[in-house]
């Protein structure tokens, strides 16, 4: 039988009752997540679990790389049931790990399947949930219908085709998709395949034209219920002029060579740019920092991006960070922010920063992301509360998101949930707090869905 008992997390009784009452059964706004939204619109049947679980999840395929797994187990040739197996051996030791949790919890709520993750165990588990997907007939819509969840945004490049969302739209399924804008491919100005990504967007001859395509395109967004747009840099650079932006954007199209410099005077410019086109289409701002991608140079020549070779940066850029806010506020024009940020050392850092930049526009206008990625794991989940009700304040606090690309990602929310009421109750029990069950639960209950339903306008 599975370790994972209903109490799961829960130290106390009190946190069980405020789990159970308020939280369990919130409904789930996906407000980040790299979902297919083809796949939602094709809702074709999972084969195996393999399909559902592992294929293209490369927080698993860190795991198993760390575990010493051959490549060929993880993204090579081997079958579908040896790449199943190889996880399993390699999760079964894996105490602590998000995954050791995620992965287990997922074949109980959506299998029923209450074996054991390991290598004893990995053929019966292959067996089970099989004959349930044939059974059941398990799709992409039953996965997020069974999840409850109401809305979801995918994440798309600013050159993807919008039609399928109108597509979705006419399947009438219990929740709504929408897509997030993404514009990183014209932002990473310093990559070998720009101009090609250019290309997709039309003919464009200087940065006059790149703007006016970027804000047409958003405005197509829009049009396809699009709420939230979505910036990913490592650091955040100073606001270049224009006219150096420019000047970058140029040498680029002419075949000159962009320098590290040129990039980052380009990207300062073109964060800028956007977020103060999202604040003038009422579009809310999702800034992810902190990331350090493709450490691995080998690895990226042969599996390209977001396999499994990224990690936590160490760039400070917070006087940065407090420019861009500033001059954007100054202009009218800051839109509502949510900063996902990937190095828990900037928590407060952030947080503070955050605060002098609020205003009555919208409770919480300046967001600090719940804890994201590599953080996105008990301790990382506990420091992000007890940073956050330090310097800011919870009760606007839009929740969580699964960021991820599987569809079995959501009791992810559940595992943050479950956290959260037992963080509460520990105040509660200790006397720091109220301890009013049902006044501190409807805040739980806003946190887990109302807020953000209240902050993106839906």
């Amino acid at each position: 039988m599975s370790y994972i008992k209903d109490n799961f997390l829960l130290e106390t009784r009190k946190a069980e009752k405020l789990y159970n009452v308020y939280a369990k059964d919130a409904p789930i706004f996906d407000y980040h997540c790299h979902l297919s939204e083809r796949q939602i619109l094709e809702n074709k049947p999972f084969e195996n679990i393999y399909e559902i679980w592992l294929a293209g999840d490369h927080y698993k395929w860190r795991l198993m790389r760390s575990y010493g797994i051959s490549e060929e187990y993880i993204s090579g040739d081997k079958s579908s049931k040896e790449k199943f197996k190889a996880y399993c051996t390699a999760l079964g030791t894996a105490f602590g790990n998000p995954l050791y949790h995620w992965s287990q919890v997922e074949l109980k709520e959506f299998f029923g399947c209450e074996s054991e993750i390991n290598e004893n165990n990995a053929e019966e588990i292959w067996d089970f949930c099989n004959a349930y997907i044939k059974c059941n007939r398990i799709t992409p819509q039953s996965l997020i219908e069974k999840s409850g969840v109401t809305h979801l945004f995918t994440t798309n490049e600013i050159f993807d085709d919008l039609s399928v969302f109108g597509k979705i739209a006419e399947k009438n399924y219990k929740f709504k998709v929408a897509p997030a804008f993404r514009a990183d491919k014209i932002m990473n100005i310093e990559a070998e395949l720009y101009k090609e990504y250019l290309k997709r967007l039309g003919e464009i001859g200087n940065l006059d034209a790149l703007e006016q395509i970027l804000e047409k395109r958003l405005k197509d967004f829009i049009s396809a219920g699009c709420k939230a747009s979505d910036i990913s840099v490592q650091g955040i650079y100073p606001v270049a002029d224009r006219s150096a932006a420019s000047a970058v954007f140029e040498k680029k199209l002419n075949g000159g060579e962009v320098t590290e410099a040129d990039a980052k005077i380009f990207k300062g410019y073109l964060t800028y740019f956007l977020m103060k086109l999202d604040a003038g289409y009422g579009v809310v701002t999702e800034l992810h920092i902190g990331a350090m991608r493709n450490n691995n140079t080998s690895a990226y020549k042969k599996l390209g991006a977001d396999t499994g070779y990224d990690s936590i940066a160490e760039d400070n850029s917070i006087n940065n960070l407090s420019r861009l806010f500033d001059r954007l506020e100054t202009e009218n024009a800051l839109p509502k922010t949510i900063v996902f940020n990937l190095n828990p050392k900037m928590n407060v850092e952030i947080m503070t920063l955050l605060g002098c930049f609020q205003s009555d526009e919208a409770k919480g206008k300046m967001q600090y992301g719940p804890a994201w990625w590599f953080l996105d794991n008990k301790t990382g989940i506990e420091k992000h509360l007890q940073d956050l009700t330090a310097t800011g304040h919870i009760a606007v606090f839009t929740g969580m998101l699964t960021d991820s690309r599987s569809f079995l990602s959501y009791p992810r929310h559940h595992y943050f949930r479950r956290i959260l009421c037992n963080y509460l109750t520990n105040l509660m029990e200790k006397g720091e707090m109220t301890a009013d069950e049902n006044f501190v639960g409807e805040v739980v209950r806003d946190i887990c869905y109302g807020n953000a339903v209240k902050y993106f306008g839906v």
